[in-house]
């Protein structure tokens, strides 16, 4: 989810969210709550408590605090992500996210440390996101200010830019299908399929949950949520109920039913909220609470709070 626009906190409001971050003894929607205020922030206060976050016990909170430093560009972050990054005693989910903060930051300094864990990194998924995030660099710097690399349609700074114009929808398909092209082609075209998002798109984002690379899966179930088309729910929801798939994927999807939100999705999403798998239960509960939120007429960010002792 992209950051929405900037508002200027009082101290003690700042202070307040760094707090409710950091505060393991909260329930995990609430501190979700704190983390999408504090991306919309700049400062070293935001930055430290997101970099905190970033090694949270909860995998979940952790890899969404390096994302949220990732979507926002902060290059003073850029020796703490390198740091998650390279320890291995974390979840692959959060040094993947480290990797992909990296590459959306998008500075030439990361490319040593990307190649090094490149090779280094014993998951699979964070080689390819090191992978992912070096071309993103190469492809930023090319084009050299010409063209804004930073903002989708939907407000995201993606891992890839979008495939070239003039492609079918049948030619990014198979591309984003087919497993002997690279990372970067096959998320250029997913992203490509995104803003199209006719029936047809859809169609081909929804395949792709078949892909071998569990990253790519679990960037198709993020777009899928991005879009919100119902067409994706049966998809989503039979890729939510796999306990054999890998929990980055589950998760993603757990986030784009919650995005849908028909009945059938939070029904699931009600059933999963019990998931002995921590990063899918604890994704679930933060999408039942966000649409709680959202039914109500009031914002999950803390936006509104005008003092920290407003409820």
């Amino acid at each position: 989810m992209a950051a929405s626009s900037a508002f200027e906190p009082s101290p003690e409001m700042e202070r307040f969210l760094c707090e409710r971050l950091l505060d393991a003894e909260q329930p995990i929607a609430e501190r979700f709550r704190a983390l999408f205020s504090l991306r919309n922030l700049r400062g070293d206060a935001p930055r430290s408590a997101l970099l905190q976050a970033a090694r949270d016990p909860s995998n979940l909170l952790a890899h969404e605090a390096a994302f949220a430093l990732g979507q926002m560009q902060d290059a003073d972050a850029i020796p703490a992500l390198v740091a998650v990054l390279k320890d291995l005693s974390l979840h692959p989910i959060v040094r993947h996210e480290a990797a992909e903060a990296l590459g959306a930051i998008g500075l030439e300094k990361s490319i040593p440390l990307l190649e090094e864990s490149l090779t280094a990194d014993p998951a699979v998924e964070v080689q390819e996101t090191c992978e992912l995030a070096l071309r993103r660099i190469e492809e930023q710097k090319k084009v050299n200010g010409a063209e804004n690399t930073t903002n989708s349609p939907f407000l995201s700074v993606d891992p890839a830019l979008p495939a070239k114009h003039g492609l079918s929808v049948d030619q990014l398909r198979d591309l984003l299908l087919n497993e002997q092209e690279s990372m970067y082609e096959r998320y250029a075209a997913l992203f490509a399929l995104r803003n199209d998002g006719g029936d047809a798109a859809v169609s081909a984002i929804v395949a792709a949950l078949g892909v071998k690379s569990a990253l790519l899966r679990h960037e198709v179930a993020y777009v899928l949520g991005q879009l919100q088309n119902k067409a994706a729910s049966d998809a989503l929801s039979m890729v939510l109920k796999d306990v054999c798939e890998h929990p980055m994927v589950r998760h993603e999807a757990a986030e784009a039913l919650g995005s849908i939100a028909d009945q059938e999705s939070i029904a699931l999403l009600e059933e999963f909220a019990k998931d002995p798998e921590p990063i899918v239960s604890q994704s679930c509960e933060v999408a039942l609470s966000m649409l709680e939120y959202e039914r109500s007429g009031k914002s999950f960010e803390f936006l509104f709070l005008q003092t920290p002792h407003v409820q």
